[in-house]
């Protein structure tokens, strides 16, 4: 048996938009409860859960961290997640693994475009939440246009089960609408409370949402709602019981409000996640799939069941080395022993058990069904595995992967810095999933891509911090292409003749173009012998050397037809490498010839900006050259479907982020090539003609 009754677990998030205030909530949380002796602040940089030096410097939450507290007799594992855009893929791989959630509402600002994806994702994983309408205590603060914003934004039924005791710089406490009470905070951060009568100023306003509140809660199962037609009236145990099946069911969002800089409210809140918000037991079986067979399999969140956990993160500590976090959904895991990992069919050797309290882990002997723990140095396993009992294996799903929005080229400062970067990106990618890497083929960079600007950014000084690697990151080339218009017919002959055996090749082909996308296609039309079979292939393998390097700025060829039609050999001179190089002088020559023209790449694009903004972003994305498609509605924002030229698009978030206050958000994905203008294809020719200069 755990240390608790797993009937007394919370896995909890805190979730919101950047900047919303839930690192300092989870602070005042481990305030309150005793875990810390003092109130840090995200500001000072002095905050228990934002302590990654890029954390401190930017004053934001970058990477998910986790700790735990005790409130009540209730264990409450804290996961305080990133809300700004660049970050908030890794907020999607823990909520896979939490069982409930605070969503933090701004009681200024109200909701914005990261609270609504993130609310849709718990939607997807089916998580039950309450909200904290914060910051209270700041100017033109309101709590009733917050839930207002949040029943608009995010289709949610909101019900106050408090209202602020005063607002602005008057804020002084809450009131609860069940118990119809005031608790007045003290001013000195210390969380402290006393209960008095509501004020006689506030009670109409406290009775008419008491009876809204009785009102919806009745709906939240069919003998409330039947108690309540007969009598009009619910008992307090009737209405909590009722709170707590209408949050489970997502029925209604019961919201409170405070002030986590202030720690006013934050001791009701805790009450309200032990009462409210559920436990392992009260979620439904974690189901999974057996690795061999595809069978469905459900695992009980029970001691007595085989042990499995899903890995939700991964970090590495220049000290611990790889540190594993993973949710425990059956069974038992003891310190030293060893697991499978059915995600990649091998054994794994568990060391020491820790539970983590920020940047420190606290070892423990076990980890029961409920708990979210930590392992270090395990040798395969990544974000994503399932861990588990061989003799009974399961295979879970993982949270879906965003996709990357945004590249760089990186480039090593020194040569040092070349030798490591492989390595260093490796670790970097283990520890963040979303971020790719991949050299490109065609203009030969290290290419990284990820989820906005500051994203690489953070990436590139993690890496100097953690493996001591130096890169620059930069724009990256477009990779152009080269094709033809016109047919044409050469000759490509090579003789080469200077005492001793000389070289002869000598080959006539016609060159023509290709549908867009057919590739290159070489047709063997030589008859009677003229050229000898051996020396056929001589000729295809030098035109498709020489067409690595077009004609117009050095982009490769694609898209075109050979045949090779005639020749002529000498029975001595002739050797496949003269014929090689008879190829390529004849594909040279066509390219002069055949009218070629500049290839550029196009990418899809899938763009959701607020209502106000879509003029803005359409017009623009007009300047760019590209095409809107398609535009659908969707709750207070559209997405617009359109279709631009890549080198339009290289540094786009950044001026999607400037037209919609952050609030924009898209992915994209290549399309196809299409002809570039004329005047445009000048101006890459010329760069290119520039840079080879530079180069020699």
């Amino acid at each position: 048996m755990g240390k608790y009754d797993t009937s007394k677990l919370r896995n909890l998030g805190i979730i919101a938009h950047g900047g919303a205030g839930k690192t300092s909530l989870a602070e005042a949380i481990l305030y309150d409860t005793g875990m810390i002796d003092r109130l840090g602040r995200v500001d000072d940089g002095t905050s228990t859960m934002d302590f990654e030096p890029e954390e401190i410097k930017r004053k934001i939450s970058i990477t998910s961290s986790l700790d735990h507290c005790e409130w009540n007799g209730h264990s409450i594992h804290l996961v305080d997640t990133p809300g700004y855009g660049n970050f908030i893929a890794d907020t999607r791989a823990c909520m896979r693994a939490l069982d409930c959630a605070v969503v933090i509402l701004s009681a200024i600002s109200g909701v914005k475009a990261q609270t609504e994806e993130i609310w849709q994702w718990a939607n997807e994983f089916e998580i039950p939440r309450i909200a904290f309408v914060n910051k209270m205590d700041r100017e033109r603060a309101s709590f009733l246009r917050a839930i207002d914003d949040m029943e608009k934004a995010l289709g949610a039924r909101g019900v106050a089960i408090q209202i602020p005791l005063g607002a602005e710089e008057n804020f002084e406490g809450v009131i609860d609408l069940v118990k119809m009470k005031a608790y007045r905070y003290a001013k000195d951060q210390s969380g402290k409370y006393t209960e008095e009568a509501i004020p006689p100023e506030y009670q109409a306003d406290a009775q008419r949402l008491r009876e809204q509140m009785v009102e919806t809660v009745a709906e939240a199962y069919d003998a409330l709602t039947e108690k309540f037609l007969e009598t009009g009236e619910l008992t307090e145990e009737e209405i909590l019981d009722g709170l707590r099946v209408g949050t489970m069911r997502n029925t209604f969002t019961a919201v409170l409000c405070g002030s986590a800089a202030m720690n006013v409210g934050v001791p009701h809140l805790l009450d309200a996640i032990c009462a409210y918000l559920p436990s392992p037991l009260d979620r439904t079986k974690a189901v999974g799939i057996h690795p061999k067979s595809g069978d469905i399999i459900e695992r009980a969140p029970d001691e007595s069941e085989p042990f499995s956990a899903l890995v939700f993160k991964t970090t590495s500590d220049p000290y611990t080395g790889k540190i594993t976090i993973f949710r425990v959904y059956s069974g038992v895991l003891n310190s030293d022993s060893t697991v499978y990992n059915s995600s990649k069919d091998v054994q794994e050797r568990i060391g020491q058990i820790y539970e983590l309290e920020g940047k420190k882990q606290k070892p423990i002997k076990q980890a029961v069904a409920g708990d979210i723990v930590a392992v270090a140095k395990l040798k395969e396993t990544v974000t994503g595995d399932t861990l588990c009992d061989e003799a009974k294996s399961i295979v879970y799903e993982p949270a879906k992967l965003l996709q990357p929005v945004i590249s760089y080229a990186i480039e090593p400062k020194t040569k040092n810095d070349e030798d490591k970067i492989h390595s260093a990106l490796h670790k970097m990618i283990e520890e963040e999933p979303t971020l790719e890497s991949h050299r490109d083929t065609q203009t030969k960079e290290l290419i990284i891509s990820g989820m906005g600007q500051v994203h690489l950014e953070v990436i590139v000084e993690k890496m100097k911090r953690k493996f001591g690697v130096e890169v620059l990151l930069k724009t990256p080339k477009v990779p152009y292409l080269e094709t033809i218009r016109g047919t044409a017919k050469v000759q490509g002959k090579y003789k080469k003749q200077s005492g001793g055996r000389g070289q002869y090749g000598d080959c006539w082909i016609e060159m023509s173009p290709q549908p867009r996308g057919e590739g290159y296609f070489f047709d063997d039309k030589i008859v009677g012998g003229v050229i000898p079979r051996q020396y056929i292939p001589a000729v295809d393998k030098g035109i498709q050397e020489a067409s690595q390097e077009g004609f117009l700025a050095g982009y490769p060829v694609v898209d075109f037809k050979v045949a090779l039609y005639d020749g002529s050999f000498h029975t001595v001179d002739s050797s496949e490498m003269a014929f090689k190089v008879a190829g390529s002088m004849a594909f040279k020559k066509a390219m002069e010839l055949c009218k070629p023209v500049l290839l550029e790449p196009i990418v899809n694009m899938k763009i959701t900006v607020p209502d106000e903004n879509m003029g803005d972003v359409i017009g623009d994305l007009n300047s760019r050259r590209g095409k809107v498609v398609g535009v659908e509605p969707k709750a207070n924002s559209q997405i617009i479907k359109a279709v631009v030229p890549m080198s339009e698009v290289l540094a786009y978030s950044n001026d999607l982020k400037s037209m919609t206050s952050d609030r924009g958000l898209f992915t994209t994905e290549f399309s196809h090539y299409e002809e570039v203008p004329s005047h445009l294809a000048q101006k890459v020719i010329a760069e290119a003609a520039a840079s080879k200069n530079n180069h020699q």
